[in-house]
Order: structure tokens, then C-alpha cells, then sequence
């Protein structure tokens, strides 16, 4: 009789925990909203100062801002692509950056090449 109870407790108290373990009002859940051509290059801006925080891009890059925002379509899905130049980068190969996010404002990838 004393295992069933423990038992008992034990899947009870595990079974109220998962209520709590998305946080209040379910953050994070719902359906995502598009961000526009402004809000793209916003964020794009921000993530270079992230990448140049990191050490992987040189601080030339924190004060540029966007040369273009394009939506285009990539493996079926529209992203944002948002331009940056950087005349100051002493690499001619590496003075363009290509900053790729989701039309829901995600962060895919960065490069140079623009593919």
C-alpha cells in the first residue's frame, strides 16, 4: 500500500509540473506574424553588431547600415535578404555581407557570397 501511494505522489507531482513549463500566458506559442522590409533591416542591423560582439566580423561592420532589403524566394520559402557594404574592410571579396532572416524575423544565416 505505501509503494502505491508514493507512486501516486510521484506521478502527481510530475504531472502538475508540466503545466508551468512553458512559462505564463504561453509565451513563445501562436501563430507568427510577418515582419516588413523595415523590420528586417532592423534586426539584420542588430545581428551584426551581435556577430561583431562575438569577434567574427571586424567593428568596421557595427556601423554600417543596410544597402538593401530584398524579399526573395529560397528553396520555396520567402526570406528577407538585407544588403550591408563595408568600404573600410580591407578585403575586396569580404566588403559585401549578405544577412539572410525569415519573414518571421529569424535569424538563417549570414555570408558573402549572397547564396
Amino acid at each position: 500500500m505505501r509503494k502505491i501511494i508514493i507512486c501516486l505522489f510521484f506521478l502527481m507531482a510530475f504531472s502538475v509540473t508540466g503545466l508551468y513549463a512553458h512559462g505564463p500566458g504561453g509565451e513563445g506559442h501562436g501563430p507568427l506574424t510577418e515582419i516588413n522590409e523595415s523590420e528586417a533591416g532592423e534586426r539584420a542591423t542588430q545581428l551584426i553588431v551581435k556577430i561583431v560582439e562575438s569577434g567574427k566580423l571586424d567593428a568596421s561592420w557595427a556601423e554600417v547600415h543596410p544597402a538593401g532589403v530584398k524579399k526573395q524566394i529560397f528553396n520555396g520559402s520567402p526570406e528577407w535578404v538585407v544588403t550591408f557594404d563595408n568600404p573600410e574592410e580591407k578585403d575586396p571579396a569580404k566588403q559585401k555581407l549578405y544577412v539572410f532572416i525569415s519573414i518571421y524575423g529569424q535569424y538563417l544565416g549570414a555570408n558573402h557570397t549572397g547564396s
